[in-house]
């Protein structure tokens, strides 16, 4: 497989500019615990279509997880990954195996809709202060897999629910990090039987992945004075409009 192919009529600039956000993105995740998988799409979309993104972001948040696991080791909770691991790795599965058999306008609007949604059910959780159990939390885990396994931009999803089974600050951006890195192998492994890991889902996976690693490192020294609140407003403004474009340009295609 020559992955340089995967580059075919991307010009230079274009690929800076993926390598720019996916810096950005990766700082941004290892202070509040999502953004690669939010902002990724914002501008890989427009340059190669929506269908490869999740396989994309599926490859190169194996790096980014891991520099952030690795970042944030001694927070990491053990138990509640176990519980998330296990209850939702079958049904991450099915998820995958479902994104698979999307069509390029409809994997859009799957993409889109995510997006939009992930910013209000996350101030809901957090204006209810909701709190949940081991079970609830594994039962959330399940319905969680069916998500994570056929979008992008779910992450803030499983960062309510460790919030809400009672995991603060960097405790929350470790396990996330760790359950992520189980999620990402489990959908690998389904895009790869499914034909769909490409010479361009494998080029721009590695480009991404690569420049996202010290992210999570830059973000750590700075992660107890940055105003996260800021990050995070401007970072929903983003998720939106970006997901109401893609859903946009989605339903023009359809009709």
């Amino acid at each position: 497989m020559n992955l340089l192919s995967g580059f075919a009529d991307i010009s230079l600039v274009q690929l800076i500019l993926v390598a720019c956000v996916a810096l950005f993105a990766s700082v941004i995740g290892g202070v509040a615990g999502y953004g690669t998988g939010a902002l990724m799409p914002l501008v890989l979309v427009p340059l190669i279509g929506a269908e490869p993104v999740v396989p994309i972001i599926a490859i190169s948040a194996i790096f980014s997880n891991l520099s952030r696991a690795t970042a944030y080791r001694r927070y990491f909770d053990r138990r509640r990954a176990s519980i998330v691991i296990l209850a939702s790795a079958l049904t991450t599965a099915v998820g995958a195996y479902g994104y698979t058999m999307l069509t390029s306008a409809g994997a859009a609007v799957v993409i889109g809709t995510m997006l939009i949604l992930s910013v209000p059910l996350r101030r809901l959780a957090r204006r209810r202060q909701w709190r949940i159990g081991e079970t609830s939390l594994g039962f959330s885990a399940v319905a969680y897999g069916v998500v994570v396994g056929g979008t992008s931009g779910s992450g803030v999803i499983l960062l309510s629910l460790l919030m809400a089974s009672r995991l603060e600050g960097a405790a929350v951006i470790a396990t996330d990090a760790v359950i992520s890195l189980s999620t990402g192998i489990i959908k690998i492994s389904v895009f790869g039987l499914a034909g769909v890991l490409t010479a361009q889902v494998i080029a721009f996976a590695l480009l991404i992945g690569a420049v996202a690693l010290p992210g999570a490192f830059f973000a750590r020294s700075f992660v107890e004075r940055m105003p996260v609140q800021i990050h995070t407003a401007i970072l929903d403004a983003a998720v939106i409009v970006g997901g109401l474009v893609m859903m946009s340009a989605a339903l023009r295609q359809l009709v």
